[in-house]
Formats: structure tokens, sequence, C-alpha cells
């Protein structure tokens, strides 16, 4: 009797008590898929050529839940996160620590304002997973001005935003926005970038049995 009450509890408390990990990436997207996001953000970029020399730019990396393999990888120093909120990047900081690549030496980066930053440094690629469809127009029009800055002529920007005709909705204190292509068109000319429409989410191989993976496409944009 005592053991099938213990084994009981034990499940109960599994199913309450999240790991670490899950506590920490649930600041940034759903806790049950935080490892499955991980690793189709690292396997996306090394399928579009990440190569170890680039230096990278991740916009909104947040808690590094998709930038721990993206050190991992890059050369030291290559790795270039930066987040609005300050307590999310702290636990970013710590994601590197538990991780033990402190000597990676990423470039991790609290900001207000897209105009704030000066940052020399200049991209062969930038990415922002799940930080456009939270960005209201005229922040993203500071993100785009943003990256033609700090892109090298010939790289390139990734980007899943939400291409439909939906009212706008809410996540923690973040909008979630869906426009037309002709916005992020608009956007590419004005900041001289090209922009090519990858594909949606599922089509590149982010299935996670939600709305979202076929409702978000995936855009390169290519500094001209």
């Amino acid at each position: 009797m005592f053991k099938k009450v213990y084994s009981g509890v034990r499940k109960i408390i599994k199913e309450i008590v999240k790991s670490k990990q899950e506590i920490r990436h649930a600041l940034v997207g759903a806790p049950n898929v935080w490892k499955y996001t991980r690793e189709f953000q690292f396997q996306f970029l090394i399928d579009q050529g990440l190569q170890k020399n680039d230096t990278l730019m991740d916009i909104g990396c947040g808690t590094l839940r998709g930038g721990i393999p993206m050190i991992q990888y890059l050369n030291s120093r290559n790795y270039y996160g930066i987040d609005v909120r300050a307590e999310v990047l702290n636990e970013g900081r710590k994601e590197v620590k538990d991780a033990k690549l402190e000597n990676k030496n990423p470039n991790l980066i609290s900001f207000n304002h897209f105009s704030d930053l000066a940052i020399e440094t200049k991209f062969n690629v930038m990415f922002a997973f799940s930080v456009l469809i939270h960005l209201e127009d005229k922040i993203a029009e500071s993100c785009f001005q943003f990256v033609s800055e700090s892109l090298v002529v010939g790289g390139v920007f990734y980007a899943n935003v939400n291409i439909a005709d939906f009212q706008d909705g809410q996540w923690v204190e973040f909008p979630v926005v869906f426009r037309s292509q002709e916005f992020y068109n608009n956007l590419a000319v004005k900041n001289g970038l090209e922009l090519e429409v990858m594909g949606d989410l599922l089509g590149l191989g982010h299935s996670t049995n939600k709305n979202s993976d076929k409702q978000q496409i995936m855009l390169k944009f290519t500094k001209i």
C-alpha cells in the first residue's frame, strides 16, 4: 500500500515540478518544446550554410533556448545575442555557465531601443526566431534599420513572421502581430535588402502540432 501511494506521489510531483531548463525557457515560449525548438533553430542555420567563422547576431536571444548550440559551434566571440528583457538575458548567462561555454565568450547585450545599440561588428548572419511576430510596426522599422546597418553586403537575415489577416493578440507583455507580406517587402526595399520567402515552418521541419507551424513563414533578407 505504501509503495503504491509513494509511486502516485512521485508521479504527481513529476507532473507539477518542471526541470530547471523548462522553467527557464518558459520565459520565451512553451516549456515542453524548448529542446525541439533549440534543435530546429540550430539545424536550420546549419542547413543554410552557417560556418564556424561566421559572425552571428541573434536578435531576441532571450534565455539562449536556441543560442547555446550556436555558441558551441561558432568560433569564440562570434556569437552576439541581444534582448530587451534584462532578467531574461540573465537567465541566458546562467545557461552559458550551465553548458560550460564561458570560454566561447559570447557577447550578450541588453538594450531598450534598437537605435541605442552601438555595435561595431558587422555580421554575416542575423537571426530572429519568433521575434518579429512580437514587434509593433515602429519597432519593426527600427529593427530593420539596425539589420541593414549591421549586415555585410551579401549577409543574410532570417526571421519567421505571421502572414495572415487575423486580429492581433497578446503574449506576456508583447503583442502578437499579423501582417501582409507587402509590409516586409516595403521594409526590405527601404533598407536595401532583398526578400525571399522560404516557406512555412512546417515545411522547413518545425513540427510541434501547433497552428503556428503552418501559419508562420520564414523570410530571408539579403543585404544588397
